[in-house]
């Protein structure tokens, strides 16, 4: 008969795994699928992206237009 376990567990060091079930057979070959939760590395962009009042320029002019805007609003 085939028996499914739904097992949560903490990746150990070194990208080990373990399962313990004492009803299962020793010496009996079994399936083991793994689904993990982590989600894929994002870059210093995206993340800044996402940050509130964030300021993301395009080019070293956008910059540079940006400043000169915010300097004159300065001295109104």
């Amino acid at each position: 008969m085939q028996k499914t376990l739904h097992i949560r567990t903490t990746v150990l060091p070194g990208g080990r795994i373990e399962i313990v079930d004492q009803e299962l057979p020793v010496g009996e070959s079994v399936s083991v699928v793994v689904h993990s939760s982590v989600t894929k590395r994002r870059s210093a962009v995206e993340i800044l992206k996402e940050a509130p009042g964030q300021r993301l320029f395009r080019s070293a002019e956008e910059v540079e237009g940006y400043l000169k805007d915010e300097r004159a609003s300065w001295e109104g």
